[in-house]
């Protein structure tokens, strides 16, 4: 997965705006804040070197998770979202990502870094009109006038994305975030986060409160029954996103993509199509037979498609972890 052509130039010409070695040094103490310092409600990034290099770092995995997990979502909801509600936005990665799989027409970030607003809106500013008018508030999802900021005229967007901002926060907090999240939304709340057994913990209870909440889901789950992974499971996928050159430098790596790892959860104010089956490990291809484990309505299974098969198999063959697949008829 690529990034739009637009954001990639925009990144460029922001990066090198920027002292490369700064941007490698700040890479680096970013990459160690949020590894060592998630969860516990700390500001992670705060001068505007940082979200420079956090933007050159993170927007194309982000981009490319959020933008697999909306394709998912929609495949299955009838319903096109035309406002969206980014939070916790960071440089505006997700909204970049919806903006081009939907016909937005308003768009509104909150972030509480200064730094992530000013980079995000200079970022937009290369992209289509939607972008360049999309309104930027300064929010703290954690704290308790969040919701006044967007209910003045009982609008509510009808979606709403919170990317990798929930692991951020502490146990107490998060819980009561996803509640205020799921009360302003007027259609679907998409949440990503990393592909990590703690963030699949998080995201299981949040599931569970929303469901007690009234939520109805639409992707990934198959049901709305308790998950049945076992306990030391998580349920993840991954997508492949395309490096630049300064990508692959400031990662410090040579390979030219990067497979970003996450898990989400879409969640819908009404009832949905369901996956029939979702398929959860990368398939196992061997000479006429692919073998599946994949989430199903009655509980997870490994499901072999052989060559007899015909269509069915064609589509196995095709098909990757995260996908959807119809069942064998028995």
């Amino acid at each position: 997965m690529e990034l739009p052509l637009a954001l990639r130039t925009a990144l460029e010409q922001l990066t090198e705006a920027n002292n490369t070695p700064q941007l490698l040094e700040d890479a680096k103490i970013l990459s160690d804040r949020y590894r060592h310092q998630s969860g516990k409600g700390d500001r992670l990034l705060t001068a505007d070197s940082e979200a420079a290099a956090y933007a050159a770092v993170r927007m194309p995995a982000t981009f490319g998770a959020v933008s697999a997990a909306l394709a998912e979502t929609f495949k299955l909801c009838g319903h096109t979202p035309s406002s969206l509600l980014d939070v916790g936005a960071g440089t505006g990665a997700a909204a970049w990502a919806a903006e081009a799989l939907l016909e937005l027409e308003s768009v509104v970030c909150a972030e509480r870094e200064s730094a992530m607003r000013r980079t995000g809106q200079a970022l937009m500013q290369a992209g289509p009109p939607v972008l360049q008018g999309a309104r930027w508030i300064d929010c703290d999802l954690s704290g308790d006038s969040f919701l006044e900021q967007f209910f003045a005229d009982g609008a509510r967007p009808e979606l709403v994305i919170a990317s990798y901002v929930l692991n951020e926060m502490t146990e107490q907090a998060r819980r009561k975030a996803a509640l205020r999240l799921w009360e302003m939304t007027g259609g679907i709340l998409l949440l990503v986060e990393p592909g990590t057994p703690e963030a699949f913990r998080q995201l299981s209870q949040i599931r569970t409160l929303l469901l007690e909440a009234g939520a109805h889901l639409a992707a990934p789950c198959p049901h709305e029954g308790a998950c049945p992974l076992p306990e030391g499971d998580w349920c993840h996928f991954t997508c492949r996103v395309m490096r630049s050159r300064l990508h692959r430098y400031l990662k410090g790596g040579d390979a030219p993509y990067e497979d970003e790892k996450f898990s989400y959860l879409a969640c819908s104010k009404h009832p949905c199509r369901q996956a029939e089956s979702r398929i959860l490990r990368h398939p196992q291809i061997s000479s006429g037979m692919v073998t599946l484990q994949v989430c199903t309505k009655s509980g997870t299974k490994t499901q072999t498609v052989r060559k007899r098969d015909g269509a069915l198999f064609k589509a196995a063959r095709k098909a990757d972890c995260g996908d959807t697949f119809p069942p064998l008829e028995p």
